[in-house]
């Protein structure tokens, strides 16, 4: 049962931005109320405000260049007290971050520390706000990493924070929210970078601490099928305006403004695509396209990328003389072929290899064996040289355009980067290119003289895209390009991708843990797990016959957007993810598949070969 009185009541908030252009509103005279145990959704685009009103609460805005002009933000603490958090000083500040109110931010790498361990930083709460012994902190930080579905977690409270995949990291950070057990928690994107199942896992766990120990929870987040399952009101937020709120099914299935009803037509659902022989782009309201869209079909295609045997694995080193004591096979004999002019896309779990697929293709990391063929050329022989003048044609969106992006380099500069980098063009020639590019991203030009932290965590992406483009390359490996993006802009976004892929030609490696965004833009699925590809086939052999019992898995666990179908209430059980780190001495096991139909492979299990 819900309790009446508010935790958190936000009251006419604004908040303003001192820029070179004057000041800037990014959030204008917005009020709604959270309740314990009850989970507020804040849904937008990127920029319209949520992540600036979460700031507030917390109140870090002023850390990012902001300002509370107005408003009052309402918080109930602990012993009863209703307090102004807008007035409260920064030693109070200090004890309610992290011990009363607990915040999962969207960019994990961001939010760690990098120079501190995992352990480090999970146990600092613990000693700082619960006064628990060293060695009490760490037993409890080890019960929260498992809470959160960390595999090996031991070892993972002596790692630092980039030796952990983007979802690792992302759970790490959501583990030191929840350590303290505050009374509202702040999730700012806290899926985005994992993959369903994790998700499904997550969500269920956040709304088990909501109902349980009746946490208030303050969700922003542009997945309209998670909003579906954890919301309990919704609100919608426009260019930092409050444009409606209700209850979760109100806004679903009769939405009042046009906004609500273009984010909710922009959703990619699972199924959408069954039976359509191609990719195609999404429809939108208001792009002005008639009729249906095309499908994007290579008339005669040809391979472009084929990749044999791949195989990279990394050193773990122990012991005074940080010997290597063992290897992580992160990616084991996988092969697969990618025709120009078409998309293949690689699913699975964060930590099963797919990045390191991507990055060992582009040579940013080190194959241990196989080859990697683009267009001719054999990219694993390449000198150095050679491989400067290959990676014109294959270029990489990464996961996180704010470890990808220069923090001290305007725009401008880091798309004209790799014009400037192979010499290509005369001054004016690229400024054109450039403002051709920011076009075609959909940002505006006044962007080009902004720097990285003045952008949105999707305003950034897009920057990130267009530098990919500046080339004009054969080939690009989207690494969860998508995955941060709000639905409205990723919708664009792909729907750019595939209009690039049908004017230029380009093919694309997608790599992503969002199956419903996969099925829209692939031609070919690889489903990987644990380093190797369990199921490769094309997009309707994969999506509507799945064959392998983890692509069935992955599956089931994508959320719905239709509040009606809740799944996370369900125990969701999933199998312990096995460790992919195996003795130095370890021999693999060649990949065997057998052929369900022409072109769609299944591995066969080595224990019992089916």
């Amino acid at each position: 049962m819900l309790d009446d009185k508010p935790l958190v009541s936000i009251e006419k908030l604004r908040v303003e931005f001192e820029t070179n252009d004057g000041v800037v509103v990014g959030v204008k005279d917005v009020s709604f109320t959270i309740r314990p145990g009850e989970c507020v959704c804040v849904v937008g685009e990127s920029g319209s405000g949520k992540s600036v009103s979460s700031l507030s609460l917390m109140r870090l805005v002023e850390f990012g260049g902001g300002t509370i002009a107005g408003g009052r933000l309402m918080f109930e603490t602990d012993k009863g007290k209703v307090i102004d958090l807008a007035t409260q000083s920064g030693a109070a500040m200090r004890d309610i971050r992290g011990n009363q109110i607990g915040m999962i931010f969207q960019e994990p790498m961001t939010a760690l520390n990098p120079v501190f361990t995992v352990g480090d930083q999970l146990t600092e709460g613990l000693i700082e706000h619960r006064g628990l012994k060293k060695s009490e902190a760490r037993a409890r930080a080890l019960e929260i990493l498992r809470q959160v579905r960390i595999p090996e977690p031991e070892r993972r409270l002596d790692q630092y924070p980039h030796e952990l995949s983007g979802g690792m990291r992302q759970r790490v950070v959501i583990a030191i929210a929840m350590a303290c057990e505050p009374r509202l928690l702040i999730c700012d994107e806290p899926t985005t970078a994992l993959d369903v199942t994790i998700q499904a896992e997550i969500l269920a766990l956040i709304d088990r601490l909501k109902r349980e120990k009746q946490i208030a929870v303050l969700f922003i987040t542009h997945d309209m099928a998670v909003v579906a399952q954890m919301a309990d009101r919704v609100v919608v937020m426009y260019r930092g305006d409050k444009v409606e709120e209700g209850p979760v099914t109100q806004i679903f299935e009769t939405p009042q403004r046009d906004y609500t009803k273009m984010l909710l037509a922009a959703v990619p659902r699972l199924g959408e695509m069954t039976g359509k022989p191609a990719p195609e782009r999404l429809r939108l309201m208001g792009d002005g396209s008639h009729g249906a869209p095309e499908p994007i079909v290579v008339a005669d295609p040809k391979p472009l990328l084929t990749v044999q045997n791949l195989t990279t694995r990394f050193p773990v080193k122990g012991g005074i003389l940080r010997r290597t004591v063992a290897r992580v096979h992160a990616v084991e004999d996988v092969s697969f072929t990618l025709n120009g002019g078409e998309t293949l896309s690689l699913v699975g779990e964060s930590g099963c290899g797919k990045s390191t697929t991507g990055r060992s293709i582009l040579r940013l990391v080190e194959p241990a064996s196989g080859t990697v063929d683009l267009a001719g050329t054999d990219i694993i022989g390449l000198s150095p040289s050679g491989l400067r003048k290959a990676r014109r044609d294959m270029q990489m969106i990464f996961q996180d355009p704010f470890a990808s992006l220069d923090p001290h380099m305007k725009l401008y500069d880091q798309v004209a980067e790799p014009l400037l980098n192979y010499g290509i063009g005369s001054r004016s020639e690229r400024q054109d290119r450039i403002a051709a590019l920011f076009d075609r991203v959909e940002l505006p030009r006044s962007f080009m003289r902004r720097y990285p932290h003045e952008m949105s965590g999707g305003q950034r992406q897009r920057i990130a895209i267009a530098r990919a483009l500046a080339l004009n390359p054969k080939l690009i490996v989207a690494d969860e390009a998508v995955s941060a993006l709000d639905v409205s802009v990723q919708a664009q976004v792909l729907n750019l991708l595939m209009e690039l892929q049908q004017d230029l030609g380009i093919s694309m490696l997608f790599i992503s843990h969002d199956m419903a965004v996969v099925e829209r833009v692939s031609h070919h699925v690889a489903v990987m797990y644990l380093g190797r590809i369990v199921e490769i086939g094309t997009r309707a052999q994969v999506f509507e016959n799945p064959q392998h019992s983890y692509t069935r898995q992955l599956m089931a666990a994508v959320p719905v957007a239709d509040p009606r179908q809740k799944k996370i209430s369900e125990d969701l059980k999933f199998k312990p993810i096995p460790s992919p780190i195996h003795p130095v001495d370890y021999q693999a096991t060649p990949s065997i598949y057998r052929e369900v139909a022409p072109g769609h492979r299944v591995l066969v299990d080595p224990v019992t070969h089916s």
